[in-house]
């Protein structure tokens, strides 16, 4: 039989991460620097409005790389 075990713990952690982003997509009203970073483009003009989190982005991409090298390390 093939051993599933480590499908199952990759589902446990994946669905755990998806319940944090989501809690803080929920409280993300309330976190007062998200979305207005400097590098934030935020254009908006008569009838058209544009806004690419270009800071806001870096930040995640940089604090989820630098928990998933420290969980990459822990084995």
């Amino acid at each position: 039989m093939i051993d599933m075990s480590g499908l199952g713990r990759m589902l446990i952690f994946f669905g755990i991460i998806m319940i944090v982003i989501g809690v803080l997509f929920a409280l993300s009203a309330k976190i007062p620097f998200i979305g207005r970073l400097p590098g934030d483009i935020y254009i908006k003009k008569n009838n058209f409005s544009f806004y690419f989190p270009l800071g806001t982005s870096l930040l995640l991409s940089l604090i989820l790389s630098l928990i998933l090298f420290i969980i990459g390390h822990r084995r």
